[in-house]
């Protein structure tokens, strides 16, 4: 069924689909209107499901470990600086290994105080364990969210779905609403192998001494540095496992095909302009207008940002003259994030190309057409000229 409505919107229908049984909620622009979707969805009755309304953002994420850690489908949803007084918590849940879903509406971090998008607030958390999936438009939101309960399941690690803010968040574009039955037949029922059990008491995540130690049955059990070591594997793991399970996806669904990283004309393209989210389709009409003028140049947009899919990604840029990152937020006082993730995926490769950087859209900035265009322009006519400082697009000094 096709429908339109906003990207909260669906997203919230997604979080339904999905069966969610615990449902923790705090309001904050401009993530609002999904929780209240979902209220609205299980105070009709449309979703069986147990509404939570919280005091913070904090208490919203401690309630999902809690729900989680006794076994139940859990998912919240929050923007900016309600995601940093998660933070404590995040890594909790992470540490836990529990299956948690959030979707995060991003948007700028107070202070100065801004409602408006950039991706400052995810990107702020990109090592907290979590994997941190991104879509470009409507329909990936809908389809990430009910994947991201399948990954979660699969690997025993939380997941974000982030989006942007307002760009996606409140406009209106049209989706297909996949069928209840299509969705039970590709998302079984959570069924955790360790979980909160008054008929099985045990402790969970205790003091963990540095060493290894006997258990309560006598095996050796890992201390904090195995436990480290092992989600990390697990999170370079989950790169396989996504693409697993969206090939299922794309077979039941029609959908899908490009989990990790998604391009638009980049098979014969010299140059490559590579970010995140929505800006990836703004910047579709700028290379059209490019190639129209005999410029050989694509774009790659990073669906999957962790764990980071560094041989994809490695994949298309090898090989190209410039590899041209534009992203919405900044790693302060170093260089854009994602651009220092390129260049040290690259770092290794024999036919590695020209990198720049560009800052745009911070605290909602207008992002023109003709800047990018500007831009790009810029780098590929000038590829060797353009240094390693990042370069600032729309700035007004």
């Amino acid at each position: 069924m096709h429908i339109i409505e906003s990207g909260n919107v669906a997203a919230a229908t997604g979080v339904k689909l999905s069966r969610a049984q615990v449902i923790a909620a705090y309001p904050i622009t401009p993530q609002t209107p999904l929780t209240e979707k979902l209220s609205e969805f299980v105070e009709s009755e449309e979703f069986d499901a147990q509404y939570i309304p919280v005091e913070s953002e904090h208490s919203a994420m401690a309630v999902c470990i809690a729900a989680s850690s006794a076994g139940a489908r859990a998912f919240t949803a929050t923007s900016a600086n309600g995601l940093l007084y998660m933070s404590e918590q995040l890594h909790w849940a992470v540490g836990a290994r529990l299956p948690l879903v959030m979707c995060v509406a991003n948007r700028g971090i107070g202070a100065p105080w801004t409602v408006w998008n950039d991706q400052q607030d995810t990107m702020s958390q990109r090592d907290a364990g979590w994997i941190q999936i991104y879509a470009n438009d409507h329909q990936q939101i809908i389809d990430s969210v009910i994947k991201a309960f399948r990954l979660a399941q699969t690997v025993s690690i939380p997941v974000m779905v982030c989006y942007d803010g307002y760009i996606l968040s409140h406009t209106y574009m049209p989706f297909e609403q996949p069928d209840q039955e299509q969705v039970d037949s590709f998302l079984p029922p959570f069924a955790p192998k360790n979980f909160l059990d008054p008929e099985n008491p045990g402790n969970f995540n205790t003091v963990t001494l540095p060493d290894v130690r006997p258990g309560v049955d006598g095996k050796i059990e890992p201390g904090y540095i195995e436990i480290r070591h092992n989600l990390h594997e697990d999170l370079r793991t989950a790169l396989d496992t996504y693409e697993e399970i969206d090939k299922e996806f794309e077979e039941q669904f029609g959908r899908g095909g490009n989990p990790l990283i998604e391009q638009y004309k980049c098979d014969d393209a010299e140059f490559v302009a590579v970010c995140i989210g929505s800006l990836s389709y703004q910047l579709r009409d700028v290379i059209d207008i490019m190639r129209d003028d005999g410029m050989k140049i694509g774009v790659m947009s990073v669906q999957m940002y962790r764990p980071f899919p560094d041989e994809a990604i490695v994949a298309v840029l090898a090989g190209k003259k410039c590899a041209i990152v534009l992203e919405k937020a900044l790693s302060y006082g170093n260089q854009g994030a994602l651009y220092g993730d390129i260049k040290s995926a690259l770092y290794n490769s024999d036919t590695k190309p020209h990198v720049h950087n560009y800052i745009l859209g911070l605290g909602g900035r207008e992002i023109k057409t003709q800047h990018l265009l500007d831009a790009l322009t810029e780098s590929c006519t000038s590829p060797d000229t353009i240094g390693d400082t990042p370069r600032w697009i729309g700035l007004k000094l």
